[in-house]
């Protein structure tokens, strides 16, 4: 039985947006933001809101328990300078407590005393599309 760490992060995260698509709404505000403040511009993809989700529930799957200040970490990047270095500048966590909240009201993840965690359901979810994506493409990716 194949599980989330036998496929390819990115052919299970492209996955779980299309199935996410369905059971999340994506909220007006984030055709207009940034997701973090290194970057310059909002996203391009239409569907950075499911695409994001989808690799927070992953994330969640593989590192929980784990908490907004972790992932704001885990999708900062480097922060471009004129004149001096470039430091690292953790991402936006407004967009990742809001998909938090979307992803428990789905019940695939529960909210603990010591960060998120993936529930039965969730962990389900994720791992029939592993199964899947194992299936179709006749054996393990890694």
């Amino acid at each position: 039985m194949a599980n989330v760490f036998d496929v390819k992060g990115s052919d299970l995260v492209k996955a779980a947006a299309e199935k996410l698509k369905g059971s999340m709404k994506k909220p007006d505000y984030i055709n207009y933001v940034k997701s973090g403040a290194n970057k310059e511009r909002v996203p391009h993809d239409p569907d950075f809101w499911f695409v994001r989700s989808a690799s927070i529930l992953r994330q969640v799957y593989i590192n929980g328990p784990i908490g907004v200040s972790k992932l704001r970490t885990r999708y900062g990047s480097r922060k471009e300078h004129d004149v001096h270095r470039h430091h690292h500048v953790r991402a936006g966590g407004s967009i990742i407590s809001d998909i938090f909240s979307q992803l428990e009201a789905a019940s695939l993840i529960k909210k603990t005393k010591k960060g998120r965690v993936i529930t039965p359901q969730g962990k389900s979810f994720l791992d029939k599309l592993s199964k899947e994506i194992s299936g179709s493409t006749g054996g393990a990716n890694v």
